[in-house]
């Protein structure tokens, strides 16, 4: 029997996943646990038309994210921080502090958790980061790091 899975099952598929599997196992296990539905013309099709959905909203995305990348590769945002004396700062900058930065100085929103540091910001200077906008585009940045008065 021709089976769509609805969830991962070790072994045998993953979501999404179409596959033919013994009828007893099928009919006795992997359908009534809501595993897997059967096959057939009308859920093929419209499987095909979710898949197609999810592709276009992957391209619209990606085209976002380029557009993101764009406007902020290269650039460079400067933060002013509190200082303790020398060029330590009080505390560290943030992702979300830059993150926040970037919104303010370029009116593009970016999750911090997608700001990559190489290590906390805690001296005043420039610093060198990455914004993993989508999982293929990234954008570079400088952040530069500056006395509050």
């Amino acid at each position: 029997m021709k089976v769509i899975f609805l969830q991962d099952v070790k072994g045998q598929g993953k979501k999404g996943e179409i596959k033919e599997v013994a009828d007893g196992y099928a009919r006795n296990y992997l359908i009534p646990k809501g595993l897997a539905v059967e096959a057939t013309k009308a859920r093929l099709k419209e499987m095909q038309e979710q898949q197609e959905k999810q592709r276009k909203t992957q391209e619209k995305e990606k085209t976002e994210a380029v557009k993101i990348q764009q406007v902020l590769h290269g650039q460079s945002v400067t933060i002013k921080a509190r200082t303790g004396g020398g060029d330590k700062l009080f505390g560290a900058v943030t992702a979300k502090e830059i993150a926040e930065t970037i919104e303010k100085q370029f009116k593009v929103t970016i999750d911090r958790k997608k700001i990559e540091l190489t290590e906390p910001i805690k001296h005043l200077g420039e610093y060198a980061i990455k914004i993993k906008i989508y999982p293929s585009v990234q954008a570079d940045m400088q952040v530069i790091v500056t006395a509050a008065d």
